[in-house]
């Protein structure tokens, strides 16, 4: 079978290898084996392909993989041969509130990951994918589908006819974008393309602003609000931008912080963010009971995600080069 792995560190997305090896053992009395059909990328994927995060050469890459059940372990009983399934995030997590830190076990990273076409793995690495999705777009669910529903729903509490403020057009975004439309909240994005910013308006924004043609942002959009401010920001800029996310946030509202994009460490003004009494969680992903939740909200909810481009399994370089040109609006997956 085909698997794409890291390379060496140095050489970044040119160092990855496009490999034949053998297929994976017959599922033990647990586990599942999947016939893998696709991935989607993320941030913390292109981290480790290209070299950032400091992964071993011969990893096998990507955190998502969505596909079919092609057998089972004598004691498995939430799955079935046949069955459309999706992995999960952190495979030791599966319940309770967060007991991970790193990513030492996340597949992907600290163990091999989902680009190739089959995998044996414990049945509790999966979930169920939604009734009538694509591989495709199941493959999306993983990383960013869970970390806006985490972000908006499991620490926001979204409610019908909430504000949130999403940054920028990236898979989570957009992912927030449709889950709060689809929940009844309004929603106000922002970006540096004039020509994003028409495309989240046509998924359902009720308000954009671009941050280079307006950098108080963060006060243009507590006006929006009527001056209140908004009741939820999905935060993924960090040092750089969470200033403008707190000056746009109500008192006693709700910053999730899911990605430090602008850098790791920077000013925040402590002081406001106190005055405001702002609710300020740091998470990453969420666990297998989440994914579990997400899943049947999502076969409720009248949407499926944003798609920009698809390629090939064995052109993952070119997906990950793609993403580096921030020309994308949503997801881009891996079809195989």
């Amino acid at each position: 079978m085909k698997q794409v792995e890291t390379g060496n560190p140095e050489q970044g997305l040119d160092g990855i290898k496009v490999n034949e090896v053998a297929p994976p053992p017959e599922p033990k009395a647990n586990e599942i084996m999947v016939e893998l059909h696709a991935s989607s990328l993320n941030y913390h994927d292109y981290g480790v392909a290209s070299g950032t995060m400091k992964a071993p050469e011969g990893r096998v890459l990507m955190s998502d993989g969505a596909g079919v059940v092609k057998a089972v372990g004598s004691d498995v009983t939430t799955f079935n041969e046949g069955d459309h399934v999706v992995s999960v995030f952190f495979p030791d997590w599966q319940t309770g509130g967060p007991t991970i830190g790193d990513f030492s076990r996340t597949p992907g990273d600290g163990i091999d990951g989902y680009a190739r076409e089959f995998v044996t793995v414990p049945a509790s690495w999966f979930t169920r994918a939604p009734a009538n999705w694509s591989h495709s777009q199941a493959a999306t669910i993983t990383t960013a589908g869970m970390t806006a529903w985490r972000a908006l729903v499991v620490e926001g509490n979204l409610k019908p006819g909430d504000t949130v403020l999403l940054l920028g057009t990236g898979g989570v975004s957009i992912y927030g974008l449709q889950i709060a439309k689809a929940m009844g909240a309004r929603v106000a994005i922002t970006s540096s393309s004039d020509d994003k910013l028409e495309k989240a308006k046509a998924l359902g924004a009720d308000f954009t602003v671009n941050y280079k043609k307006d950098e108080n942002w963060g006060k243009t959009v507590s006006e929006w609000t009527g001056g209140r401010g908004v009741d939820h920001v999905v935060e993924v800029g960090g040092p750089a931008t969470l200033g403008q996310s707190i000056k746009a946030t109500r008192v006693g509202g709700s910053i999730v912080l899911i990605g430090v994009l602008t850098g790791i460490g920077g000013e925040v003004p402590t002081a406001l963010l106190m005055r405001k009494q702002i609710r300020l969680t740091g998470i990453i992903v969420g666990s297998h009971q989440h994914q579990e939740e997400f899943v049947s909200a999502l076969e409720n909810m009248n949407f499926t995600p944003e798609i920009d481009k698809s390629f090939a399994l064995e052109e993952l370089a070119d997906a990950f080069r793609y993403e580096e040109s921030g020309e994308h609006f949503g997801k881009i997956v891996v079809e195989y």
